[in-house]
């Protein structure tokens, strides 16, 4: 009994279960060992490519970030130059403008000018051809009347008037 009760010593069935254990992890290591190594291996290859590929996708996207950045200062400074060439030919414009337009000014000014001393040059060469004509009349009254300088007053008093008038009918037109 004291044999039975020491449950420490190994009998025939501890034998046994040790060889069906062994034979089963002889097993185990030969058959199922192999391919779950297998698929471990192919697991972590398909993490350290898919690590990589990140890794590489994060640098293409900060490739282009930075891509993106230099475009768009580009495009920036590019839209400051159009923008200053615009000013830069607005004012250009505007300046031509304003010389045309003096230009313009200038020439309507003398034109007018020119107009109002050939008016007042005519107007001088008609009262002269009528100051010419009076003076006849003026003389032919004197001469038919007797020669006194009180009436020779009166009558270049008359022309005068005449004068005054036909003047400022002229005027009035």
């Amino acid at each position: 009994m004291i044999a039975e009760s020491v449950f420490l010593l190994p009998n025939g069935t501890f034998v046994v279960e040790l060889v069906v254990v062994l034979v089963i992890l002889i097993l185990a290591a030969k058959y199922i060992l192999p391919p779950l190594n297998k698929a471990l291996e192919d697991r972590q290859d398909k993490i350290r490519t898919s690590l990589e590929a990140a890794d590489q996708a994060k640098a293409e996207a900060a490739a282009a970030g930075d891509e993106r950045q230099v475009l768009l200062n580009d495009a920036r400074n590019q839209a400051r130059d159009i923008v200053t060439n615009a000013q830069a030919t607005s004012d250009q414009v505007k300046a031509e403008q304003t010389t045309r337009g003096q230009a313009e000014y200038e020439r309507i000014v003398s034109a007018a000018a020119n107009e109002v001393s050939a008016i007042r040059q005519r107007a001088v060469d008609e009262a002269s051809a009528r100051i010419g004509e009076i003076v006849f009349e003026l003389v032919s009254k004197i001469v038919g009347r007797e020669v006194d300088q009180n009436a020779h007053q009166d009558l270049v008093r008359d022309a005068v008037a005449t004068l005054n008038e036909q003047a400022q009918k002229g005027a009035g037109r």
